[in-house]
């Protein structure tokens, strides 16, 4: 069956859509992805077939460019300034331009990054079947836990329900411009639509999140087309990175990255820079990204490697350690490789991500608002130093690695998509 992808152009969001992606082509899927242009080169890197929309509005390098204040901001303000100022134009031009493309291609299904808001529209309104990935970590509106963009920790009782409602209710007054452009949109195609009801254009086939159950809070309300999964990566797809493999000492490896998106903070860099290099019989390797210069940061110490971009699974697989934003690509590789977190997180789902790695006894957390070096330096002591950290890493790095995520996804989307015989073979 031909199947279409679509996600946001992003580095986190692209490797576990095309690794989802390529499974369903080595099913015998046929499969096409859609997207703004910047999201070509690692769908293609991935072997998978792309085709752009928004070319004249978003023409290739915009995304980084769009990005390059946000990577900047901190908490809050990151997703406030990607809600009101980047993510409304991007769903106009999506809902504008997405269905001529479709029924060019052909498709019969669609897969859609949750984070490509209201992009469902387009197939509600066409009649095409479709299903949602959280790539990101899912956010729970029920407010039995805190929204993902909140780093509470877990607490059942009623004041907690309240104040988690309450952030439900803040959240969703940002989100309000990204829905003004799907009403108008839906409106202006006669589609119905019950707006006071929570997540009302979400698919009713399947809504599937590369979060493992394991690693979420207890006790999360679900509803029947909510299914966990587990990470989305396996090791191929993804662009060469080039590294000085032979700088590496043989020494236990800290690897320590901000991610690609809020990672243009250059005094977090300067604080994970001295406190990771002051921790005895170990080598950092740090990774600060496109919108930090290399001089900005300070001297760098003997035998610390600092580089633009690292190829990161191949690092981890080699580290007693990551220091991380918390984005849950970063973490979840962490977690299928048996390796415990400092985590830093900065905004968007991070602060959330972070929370779960503290509840479930993965690492520590240190808030960047209010980070100093003795802080972080304390926390890289506290992991390393406890072996109860690893230990639990591992257990979840042999969790990770019997739920067979990727296996698992597609298990749910082909049938949600009623693509299984009796025989229960693909057709």
């Amino acid at each position: 069956m031909k199947i279409g992808f679509l996600s946001m152009p992003l580095t986190g969001h692209l490797h576990p859509m095309t690794a989802l992606g390529r499974k369903m082509q080595a099913r015998g899927h046929e499969v096409i992805f859609f997207g703004l242009p910047d999201a070509a080169r690692i769908v293609h890197s991935a072997g998978l077939d792309f085709v752009p929309f928004g070319e004249e509005e978003y023409p290739v390098g915009t995304t980084p460019a769009m990005y390059a204040h946000l990577a900047t901001l901190k908490g809050e303000d990151v997703v406030r300034y990607s809600f009101q100022e980047m993510h409304p134009q991007r769903t106009r031009i999506t809902l504008e331009q997405l269905p001529e493309k479709l029924v060019h291609s052909g498709v019969e299904a669609l897969v859609l990054d949750t984070i490509h808001f209201f992009a469902e529209l387009v197939p509600m309104n066409m009649g095409i079947p479709f299903a949602h990935i959280w790539n990101v970590l899912h956010i729970d509106s029920s407010g039995a836990t805190p929204p993902c963009l909140f780093g509470w920790d877990y607490e059942d009782t009623p004041v907690a329900r309240a104040r988690n409602m309450e952030a439900v209710k803040k959240m969703s007054s940002v989100f309000q411009p990204i829905q003004q452009v799907a009403w108008s949109w839906a409106e202006n195609h006669g589609l119905q639509i019950d707006w006071d009801t929570p997540n009302a254009t979400i698919s009713k086939l399947a809504v599937i999140t590369q979060t493992p159950k394991e690693f979420d809070f207890p006790d999360v309300p679900r509803a029947p087309a909510f299914h966990y999964a587990g990470p989305f990566h396996d090791d191929h797809g993804r662009e060469r990175v080039t590294f000085p493999w032979e700088r590496l000492t043989g020494e236990p490896l800290i690897y320590a990255s901000m991610g690609t998106l809020v990672n243009g903070l250059t005094d977090v860099f300067r604080i994970i820079l001295k406190a990771a290099s002051a921790i005895p019989g170990r080598q950092l390797v740090l990774s600060v990204g496109s919108n930090i210069q290399m001089d900005d940061i300070g001297p760098i110490p003997a035998g610390t490697i600092v580089v633009s971009k690292a190829p990161q699974l191949e690092l981890l697989k080699r580290a007693e350690l990551c220091i991380t934003h918390a984005g849950i690509n970063t973490t979840l590789e962490s977690l299928a490789l048996g390796v415990p977190m400092v985590a830093i997180p900065v905004g968007f789902d991070q602060p959330g991500i972070a929370a779960r790695i503290v509840y479930h006894g993965l690492g520590k957390s240190v808030p960047v608002a209010s980070m100093n070096t003795e802080d972080l330096f304390v926390a890289i002591q506290e992991v390393l130093g406890n072996p109860s950290y690893k230990d639990t890493a591992r257990r979840f790095q042999r969790t990770i690695a019997q739920t067979h995520g990727l296996d698992l996804a597609v298990d749910m989307l082909e049938q949600a998509f009623q693509f299984v015989d009796e025989s229960g073979l693909a057709v």
